[in-house]
């Protein structure tokens, strides 16, 4: 099935700045891997097929191990992930979900400052708003996987 738009094509210079801004928090100094986390978890919540297929399979091909993405769902009930790492995907998913609670707890955002100094956890809450900006655009313009690519093992 296409997708409803094509937005790029259609507003080619907001594309553009969709980029610059990902470009910008990519290359924050944020770890990549935990990028990649933040990115996968928001678009699980969100539920964005394009989203998750892309990241999964960059987060993988980038050496993450699949396990983890696989558990990442059910972060908290396992021992895989750092305590900067759950710092940051508890932020993610309070971030992701604030239209439903109206709020970033404070015991959320305290653990997220208590792992990340200033420009970091400007950095990650940057890439939190790209990553739901993105998934709003696919579910919106009904954007899913090419059915050829191989999905993440």
């Amino acid at each position: 099935m296409p997708p409803r738009i094509n937005y790029a094509e259609a507003f080619p210079e907001g594309q553009k700045a969709m980029y610059g801004f990902a470009k910008a928090v990519h290359q924050s100094g944020l770890e990549h891997s935990l990028i990649q986390l933040v990115l996968t978890r928001a678009s699980q919540i969100n539920g964005c097929a394009w989203c998750l297929n892309m990241h999964t399979r960059d987060a993988i091909k980038a050496g993450e191990q699949p396990r983890r993405l696989h558990l990442l769902h059910a972060w908290r009930e396992t021992p895989l992930y750092s305590e900067r790492e759950r710092a940051a995907l508890a932020l993610t998913e309070s971030m992701t979900l604030i239209a439903k609670t109206r709020q970033v707890p404070d015991d959320v955002y305290d653990a997220a400052a208590a792992q990340f100094n200033e420009h970091d956890l400007a950095a990650l809450m940057l890439t939190i708003v790209e990553i739901n900006t993105w998934n709003r655009l696919a579910i919106t313009a009904e954007k899913s996987p090419v059915l050829d690519q191989t999905l993440p093992g």
